[in-house]
């Protein structure tokens, strides 16, 4: 589906924040030095640490960089699908979601955009040839690896790093494959993108990449959020294995049988 004619020049890099304020300064400013040309929205919940007053400063100074505050803490999911809305309202071309915490290093950006001129979407994956973990616990590595198994094994998705948070989206994959109706609030919101964009017909790629444990700042993994995320991906999957089954009794039904 992918359409190479499609330009792709406008880039909006968004970043939800929630008690950032550590971590906004250096983390925009190696976004613009890795894409100089690419626009970059912090999106903040209303965070108590001052954090939307430094992305007010920061956007005050640089035209590139914009604020979109939010009433209060409602989510990754919550954030990334406001922030979507504001980008393709505004007519950016790609709309890339971005970690503030450092852990998703802005220096792999320029070979994810370069590939998604031959993609609908681009994750960076730490989970293909050449990807990799730094700075985590094994429990932690256990936990990422064995939710990637689980959605694998339930949905079939030809991803390896369907979890993943760093992900470039052509606006038009965003627009053909909507954003109404989307459940998770946390990090089942990453599955559930990858999940509705093959669904709907179109191409995710993965490119390797390192991802750093944040070194500032409080994470916001818990395990509520971890759980929302099994619920939401085993609830999906046995809908997905009942659709296959009824397509297969469906095709076995003798012509002219009963309905």
């Amino acid at each position: 589906m992918t359409d190479s004619a499609v330009p792709l020049e406008r880039v909006l890099v968004i970043i939800p924040t929630y008690n950032e304020a550590e971590n906004l300064r250096p983390i925009t400013a190696r976004i613009r030095a890795a894409v100089p040309t690419a626009h970059i929205l912090v999106a903040d919940d209303n965070s108590p640490d001052g954090t939307g007053a430094i992305a007010d400063e920061l956007a005050a100074a640089d035209d590139h960089l914009h604020v979109l505050h939010r009433l209060g803490k409602e989510g990754l999911g919550a954030a990334y699908i406001a922030g979507f809305h504001w980008g393709l309202a505004e007519g950016y071309q790609v709309l890339v979601e971005h970690d503030a915490d450092g852990s998703h290093q802005p220096e792999y950006l320029p070979a994810i955009l370069e590939r998604l001129r031959t993609a609908d979407a681009v994750k960076g994956s730490r989970y293909v040839k050449g990807g990799s973990t730094k700075g985590w616990p094994l429990h932690r590595e256990l936990l990422s690896r064995g939710g990637n198994l689980w959605t694998q094994l339930m949905l079939s998705l030809p991803v390896r790093d369907a979890t993943g948070g760093l992900v470039a989206w052509r606006a038009t994959t965003l627009q053909g494959m909507g954003l109404d109706g989307v459940e998770a609030a946390g990090y089942g919101f990453q599955v559930e993108m990858v999940r509705r964009a093959i669904r709907s017909g179109f191409t995710v790629a993965e490119v390797p990449i390192e991802f750093v444990e944040r070194e500032l700042g409080n994470s916001k993994m818990s395990g509520r959020i971890v759980v929302e995320a099994m619920l939401l991906t085993t609830r999906w999957g046995a809908q997905y294995r009942l659709g296959q089954l009824a397509s297969l009794f469906g095709a076995r039904r003798p012509a002219g049988g009963p309905s």
